[in-house]
């Protein structure tokens, strides 16, 4: 029993630090957006992470790790039925498990939001949520990490390239083409314009809080502290592929394009973060950072293409999260390690390593099914949704901003009420 308090102590420490990764997202979707919906970006994702929280006591938790569940999904003991207690079989306390993976599920919700950024109205965020965290989420985590059809394949995702970052990605793309573009970023000949973001610090300040939040992502899901070394390994491998993907991020923004773009770098280091998640306790530190440079060059490239296809997305959610998501899924399937599978028991070797392409296709059915399934779902929630309440703001709404549209007050309301009385609009 004193061991599964110290791992207990150390899994609520990775709980709290993943938990206030929102505080990077409030600040990184806030700056990488207009200065009138700043507060409405905050304040949605409080407002969310509550309702996610609610849900995921009630019947998330249980749908990924109900002990009466199948292949396909977790069933019975709901209302987080047996967390209050432990037992020797425990390597953590149920109720430290819990408060862990209700993290990572607000973490996939508000990966979703950047689909919805500056044109969604708040009431769409509030049915999206519940559903989001009812019928999506706990799906694909029950498949890879609750016993499901995934894991019994041997699926390799220790802390969720595909459970959390491809999943939230999927559903921002639903979003996305839903939504359409905002108003003022595609010209009548498809011609996309630059609408940056009111303030880069802001943007800067919260990769670097997800930077740090990210180590309870990822070594905190060793869930224990026994041996001490391989939470650090974990951890230095964490490090490495956020810092590959920032460089290769930069360097090639600055190749192709002439300048060194820091948003781009910002982009880099969380494409790298989102890649090196899956198989950061599987590969060896060189692979960690091979892996973070080929994410960083991917999000360079994935974000022009879904801006060619007139995909509005504010927040490169699709690119940092969904394409390094992929790549990160697929990574294990080269270059995972005979020693740290023997380690971890699950899946078997990467191709460079003599393991044949046998795991790299079990990575591959691993994305391609949880994609499919993401989106499909997604897409069909939001299209009912569209079709009946409607789920964004009127032309009128978007132009004076979300601030005032669905709260009444700006953000920065010494700043905006000035320029509101200059355009004529309605304040």
């Amino acid at each position: 029993m004193e061991v599964i308090g110290i791992n207990s102590v150390w899994v609520m420490l990775g709980a709290i630090l993943v938990l206030f990764m929102q505080g990077g997202f409030i600040l990184l979707e806030a700056g990488s957006t207009r200065m009138k919906n700043a507060g409405h970006v905050a304040g949605k994702t409080i407002f969310t992470v509550g309702i996610v929280s609610i849900v995921f006591w009630a019947v998330g938790y249980a749908l990924i790790f109900g002990g009466q569940g199948n292949a396909i999904i977790g069933w019975g003991d709901y209302f987080a039925f047996n967390v209050t207690g432990s037992s020797a079989d425990d390597t953590v306390a149920p109720s430290v498990m819990f408060i862990f993976q209700l993290a990572f599920a607000a973490v996939s919700m508000s990966i979703a939001w950047g689909g919805f950024a500056e044109r969604a109205k708040l009431s769409a965020y509030l049915i999206f949520a519940v559903l989001f965290s009812v019928l999506v989420y706990p799906v694909i985590a029950h498949w890879i990490w609750g016993g499901g059809w995934l894991s019994e394949h041997g699926d390799q995702d220790f802390a969720g390239s595909t459970v959390v970052h491809l999943t939230g990605a999927c559903a921002a793309l639903a979003a996305t083409i839903l939504l359409k573009p905002r108003i003022g970023k595609y010209n009548k000949d498809g011609k996309p314009n630059h609408m940056p973001g009111h303030n880069q610090v802001f943007t800067t300040l919260g990769v670097m809080i997800l930077w740090v939040g990210w180590f309870g992502f990822n070594a905190g899901s060793t869930l224990t502290v026994e041996d001490g070394s391989f939470f650090g390994f974990v951890a230095i491998n964490t490090q490495l592929g956020a810092a590959a993907g920032a460089v290769a991020a930069l360097l090639v923004a600055w190749a192709f394009m002439g300048k060194a773009d820091v948003g781009m770098m910002l982009n880099g280091a969380l494409a790298g973060l989102v890649a090196i998640t899956a198989s950061c306790a599987y590969v060896d530190s060189w692979a960690a950072i091979v892996i973070g440079l080929i994410a960083g060059i991917l999000v360079f490239f994935s974000i022009r293409f879904f801006e060619k296809m007139r995909i509005d997305d504010p927040i490169a959610a699709l690119s940092a999260h969904g394409t390094a998501g992929i790549w990160g899924t697929l990574s294990t399937g080269f270059f995972a390690t005979p020693e740290l599978v023997e380690k971890l028991q699950v899946g078997n070797p990467g191709l460079f390593y003599g393991g044949g392409f046998g795991q790299l296709g079990v990575q591959a059915l691993g994305v391609v099914t949880c994609a499919i399934y993401a989106f499909a779902v997604s897409f069909a929630i939001l299209w009912v949704m569209k079709k009946t309440i409607g789920i964004r703001v009127s032309e009128e709404e978007e132009l004076v901003g979300l601030d005032m549209s669905e709260h009444g007050t700006y953000g920065y309301p010494e700043q905006l009420s000035a320029e509101i009385k200059k355009s004529n609009l309605p304040l």
